[in-house]
């Protein structure tokens, strides 16, 4: 099995041969998808940059979230989500994206979205999917479940 290293690296291989570009608006993983890629070296070839929207109002006025969708259904929702891919889709001009937005803990759980709900949008030119996760483990575990996740996810789409 490969490592997450391996899995990114063959990511931007593939993306580079295709002429293909990634961009990531995170929010629970605070920059931990971006700081895999960059930790690569030719990571500029696919990868233009990204968006840290930890605060409500950056989703807003970054990525064009709509406050309608954070008062009904919050900022863990597949529906900001949705709207955290179309965002920094339209601010970086990607061909591919991926959105996280979650609980990390170990504070900020309810019971309807407990520690450890985590969404993760991935957008590639043909298809936009949405998971839902509920994670075990302490802040970090979760942070790396979601950044794993994604990356894993994504390898396999693109392969």
């Amino acid at each position: 099995m490969k490592t997450l290293p391996e899995l990114t690296q063959s990511i931007m291989r593939t993306l580079e041969a295709r002429g293909e570009s990634i961009t990531f608006a995170e929010s629970c993983t605070g920059g931990q998808l971006a700081a895999a890629f960059t930790a690569i070296s030719g990571a500029s070839a696919v990868f233009n940059g990204s968006v840290v929207s930890y605060a409500n109002t950056i989703k807003e006025q970054w990525l064009g979230v709509r406050p309608s969708t954070l008062e009904q259904y919050g900022a863990v929702s597949r529906e900001c989500v949705a709207e955290m891919l179309s965002g920094v889709l339209n601010m970086a001009h990607a061909d591919y994206a991926i959105a996280v937005s979650g609980i990390a803990g170990p504070t900020g759980g309810t019971p309807d979205k407990p520690v450890g709900t985590v969404y993760i949008g991935i957008q590639t030119p043909e298809t936009s999917t949405i998971y839902h996760h509920v994670f075990e483990g302490n802040r970090e575990s979760v942070q790396h479940q979601s950044v794993e996740f994604a990356i894993k996810t994504l390898h396999e789409m693109i392969k």
